[in-house]
């Protein structure tokens, strides 16, 4: 009994790291999220890289959990998802793309501009630097997926526990990232972070298109679909 409940518990685990670890990327997050934010402080960064790890771990139980039954309650799909998620994070690398080289460079006298710092920083831990560019459309969609297939039971508590070790794995990850990555900055020196900056800023552009062109080709082949049907809505019309 014992020898069956650890390997399912190691099973459940084993899954849902390898199912989102990839997606989530907590490297990569860390490095689009630098890009983002380069002139946080040492404390900044560490306060944004708890903020972002919770978040992460709220959205990703959340997601497994209710994910499908809110998407269902609410009518949207997961193309319709992922084009949303597309776009803005298509925007977010857009403006990083425009964004003047001397942002937020003076005032390092003035105490009120560091507290306003500070609070817009921490008002952007949740949106966007959480939700989309680290727990995006597509770590959502697996999350959901996972949390209605994964688990034959429902209410398995060794499932339960293995699902919450997993995620607790995962948010340290992102955690150890985000707040580390000032080692990064420090190797790359000033010019080299400007360079990394603009070159992250291109990369966050790309993948908001692609999740775009993504879930904009799934909804394009729905209505292919429902329009070759003989009983479609574009056979009904005609």
């Amino acid at each position: 009994m014992t020898t069956a409940w650890a390997h399912e518990l190691i099973q459940t685990v084993l899954l849902v790291v390898a199912s989102l670890f990839p997606i989530v990327n907590p490297p990569g997050a860390a490095l689009m999220v630098l890009g983002m934010v380069p002139r946080a402080t040492s404390a900044e960064r560490a306060d944004l890289a708890a903020r972002i790890a919770l978040n992460g771990f709220a959205l990703l139980a959340g997601s497994l959990a209710v994910g499908a039954y809110v998407l269902t309650f609410f009518g949207i799909s997961i193309p319709v998802l992922r084009v949303a998620g597309g776009l803005v994070i298509a925007m977010a690398g857009w403006q990083l793309l425009q964004a003047p080289d001397a942002e937020a460079g003076a005032g390092g006298d003035d105490g009120d501009t560091d507290v306003i710092h500070a609070a817009a920083l921490r008002g952007r831990a949740f949106y966007p630097l959480t939700l989309p560019l680290t727990v995006g459309p597509g770590s959502i969609a697996v999350a959901v997926a996972l949390g209605t297939h994964s688990s034959p039971g429902g209410t398995d508590p060794v499932h339960l526990v293995g699902v919450c070790i997993a995620l607790v794995l995962i948010s340290i990850s992102v955690y150890l990232c985000m707040r580390y990555v000032t080692h990064l900055e420090r190797l790359l020196g000033a010019s080299g972070l400007h360079v990394a900056m603009r070159l992250f800023a291109f990369v966050i552009f790309c993948i908001g298109l692609q999740l775009l062109w993504r879930g904009g080709s799934e909804l394009l082949a729905g209505l292919a679909a429902q329009c070759l049907h003989p009983a479609g809505t574009c056979a009904a019309a005609t």
